[in-house]
């Protein structure tokens, strides 16, 4: 598991609770004058989870405001670029920096730099989920000090293009961090940073400033994400992926050849996953098993039926009976089968 820490106002006395919250945010982000409606009753839940030297941190907060002043910044900076992807349950956020204003609702990004100012508060009656993320703006390559200004406090789309890569990697990470070993922390931490860069540099149409590695790993992470979402397309292939990025086939090739994995067989692999997880599902016994591969994607069934048997060592068909049959107790016993081959 990576390495965290838990916050939770409801293992403190009503008297500490609010004090001791803006203990933990002081320590997380940055000192701020924070502010309360509800601070004789106040509860916060939070997980900090360690990135190397970037961290995320999924939060349950009731209703407050945060203020950074300039004096607070001239007394202590982490200079920390900090994100915010607001979740569903989550009232509407304000955010005020320099005199710019934003509302954001669920599935919304800003961006907030602690060597500026800033003006933060949710909505008085509901509270505020969502999850933080704070990482050093020297881990950043954006061109120039002022690079950040074209971004900072604007409400940012996580539903499509970088944001919608970004809210899915950071939901991700924050709902499973039993998935990963503390050694896997650099390499989140990368994908983080990368995604972060990529976003920022799209809003600031500033993509050519970025390191080379970065636009790659950033554009072979936007074709893993377009695999996930069209496997079931028949049509997929190596040069529909191609064509969909504007850059040639053999490109595309050189791309994953320094992933180790083929193209072709990422697609295989999303479609074969797909198609073992419903001929495990008990609704969709009665789902003719060329219907299943085809949803998935194959176009006729002997080729699912080959794929699959070198897959995972059996037929569909032969797969389904183990996997839905059921023991003398009447509870249904799952076939464990290996992963398919990426």
């Amino acid at each position: 598991m990576l390495t965290a820490s838990e916050f939770r106002t409801d293992a403190l006395s009503r008297s500490d609770r609010f004090d001791s919250w803006r203990e933990r945010f002081e320590h997380t982000m940055a000192p701020s004058e924070i502010t309360s409606p509800r601070a004789e009753d106040f509860w916060a839940r939070q997980r900090l989870l360690h990135l190397e030297d970037a961290w995320l941190w999924p939060v349950s907060v009731c209703a407050s405001r945060y203020r950074r002043t300039p004096r607070m910044i001239r007394q202590s900076d982490p200079e920390l670029l900090h994100m915010s992807l607001v979740l569903p349950g989550s009232g509407t956020v304000h955010v005020d920096r320099g005199g710019h204003r934003s509302v954001n609702d669920p599935y919304d990004l800003y961006f907030l730099d602690t060597s500026r100012p800033y003006d933060v508060r949710s909505h008085a009656e509901r509270p505020l989920v969502g999850v933080g993320v704070e990482i050093p703006k020297s881990r950043l390559h954006l061109p120039g000090t002022g690079a950040l200004d074209g971004v900072l406090g604007r409400r940012l789309s996580g539903r499509r293009g970088y944001g919608a890569l970004l809210t899915r990697f950071i939901s991700h990470v924050s709902d499973e961090p039993d998935a990963y070993r503390p050694s896997d922390a650099p390499r989140l931490s990368g994908v983080l940073v990368d995604l972060v860069a990529g976003l920022i540099s799209h809003e600031l149409d500033a993509e050519a400033a970025l390191p080379p590695e970065t636009r790659t790993r950033n554009l072979v992470l936007t074709i893993r994400s377009f695999i996930l979402h069209h496997f079931r397309d028949p049509r997929l292939t190596p040069q529909t992926v191609a064509a969909a990025h504007h850059i040639s086939s053999r490109h595309l090739h050189r791309l994953f050849q320094q992933e180790g994995v083929t193209v072709a067989a990422l697609i295989r692999h999303r479609r074969l996953e797909q198609a073992h997880r419903d001929l495990a599902d008990p609704a969709l016994l009665d789902t003719p098993v060329q219907t299943i591969a085809a949803r998935c994607g194959f176009t006729t069934p002997a080729h699912f039926s080959r794929a699959f048997r070198a897959a995972y060592g059996v037929s569909p068909s032969e797969y389904r009976k183990a996997g839905l049959s059921t023991d003398s107790g009447g509870e249904r016993r799952g076939r464990r089968c290996a992963t398919p081959a990426r």
